[in-house]
């Protein structure tokens, strides 16, 4: 995930800021679930900015530039009151089918430090297939990935779509 510094930070305003977070594809839309933790320095970046703006990027196990990822740009909404996080249970058990050690930091009331549901909701979507000229790189429209659904195609396989009269590859 990488978020910016805000404009008040005493050494580094308006600096990037990237660390892997951990994230789940909870959501029928493409939008992903995140555990927010205001102790974090992405989280406390994103409650600094009016746009509350993050990217995330997704690539393969092993990452090489032969191989596919993407970027995903969004705004992310946190779910301060526990009791009003739409499909709470829900989300709750998909995120801890993917990430089973985080069950110790899940909001709620034996948490040990304060925790918060958050939903990533995607605007704009990169796509790197490969390298070189055999790979389709570029913007992928996001109504075409709020419409793919999850898939049991790994990231590293290939992306053949047609959208609009458009094929990416």
């Amino acid at each position: 995930m990488a978020t910016i510094f805000p404009e008040d930070h005493e050494t580094l305003a308006g600096q990037p800021f990237s660390l892997q977070e951990y994230y789940a594809s909870c959501h029928a839309n493409g939008s992903l679930t995140l555990l927010f933790m205001p102790i974090s320095r992405h989280s406390q970046n994103i409650l600094h900015s009016p746009q509350g703006s993050a990217s995330i990027s997704i690539w393969s196990e092993h990452p090489a530039a032969s191989r596919a990822r993407v970027s995903l740009m969004g705004k992310v909404t946190v779910f301060g009151d526990l009791g009003n996080t739409p499909e709470r249970e829900t989300i709750q058990s998909c995120y801890i089918e993917k990430h089973p050690d985080a069950k110790w930091w899940i909001p709620g009331p034996d948490e040990p430090h304060i925790a918060y549901w958050a939903r990533f909701d995607v605007h704009s979507v990169y796509f790197v297939g490969g390298f070189g000229g055999l790979h389709y790189i570029g913007y992928i429209p996001t109504d075409l990935y709020a419409a793919a659904g999850s898939s049991t195609v790994s990231l590293a396989g290939k992306l053949q779509v047609q959208h609009d009269g458009m094929l990416y590859m």
